[in-house]
């Protein structure tokens, strides 16, 4: 792994513990010598983030549609700050630049985009790992959840193994390293159309 693309909030939270996470998770990528690839902002979790890396030595990739550039968002000291038609190539060209996904707390944008890219691998249109960096427990509803969908079926228990959360930025890692993407979906032929 060279690039990790990191999904996280314009928002700070209201919880000191999010904002000690992202300045860790920084360190840990320059540590490792990771790049981050994030959504280019310069607030929040994203510019928290943003500014451990670059302050620890580290390069940071922003990739930011033009409308948000056009509205001020962009991070000016970044390694390189891609500029895209809308937040679908965002998406696209995150995933296709990193190595593996990570998800910090975050708000509705944050959940879209490391579900879709979950989603996306098990269509095989993504070969990263994704994983929920669970803070203080953030996401244990959505991890609830998706065991749910794997209850009731909607979700096979094999692809339900391929989705991470942890607090261990160590397990995360681990996690990653080891990850084979999902085998692809194949559907049966429908009748009856």
């Amino acid at each position: 792994m060279e690039k990790i693309a990191v999904y996280c909030g314009a928002s700070a939270g209201n919880d000191s513990a999010y904002q000690k996470a992202a300045v860790k998770l920084g360190k840990y990528l320059v540590r490792h010598d990771l790049e981050l690839v994030y959504g280019g902002g310069g607030i929040g979790l994203m510019g928290i983030l943003a500014n451990q890396v670059l302050s620890a030595g580290g390069k940071v990739r922003g990739v930011m549609p033009q409308e948000l550039v056009e509205r001020g968002a962009a991070f000016n000291k970044l390694t390189d700050l891609k500029v895209v038609a809308d937040m679908s190539v965002r998406k696209q060209t995150m995933l296709a630049i990193s190595d593996g996904c990570i998800a910090l707390p975050g708000g509705p944008g944050t959940l879209e985009e490391i579900i879709e890219a979950f989603s996306w691998a098990r269509l095989g249109n993504n070969p990263n790992p994704c994983t929920f960096y669970n803070v203080n427990g953030y996401y244990d509803p959505l991890e609830r959840m998706f065991d749910e969908m794997t209850k009731k079926e909607f979700l096979t228990v094999t692809d339900r193994k391929k989705l991470f959360f942890s607090e261990s930025l160590d397990d995360i890692f681990s996690f990653m390293t080891n990850y084979v993407p999902p085998k692809i979906r194949t559907y049966p032929k429908a009748s009856g159309l």
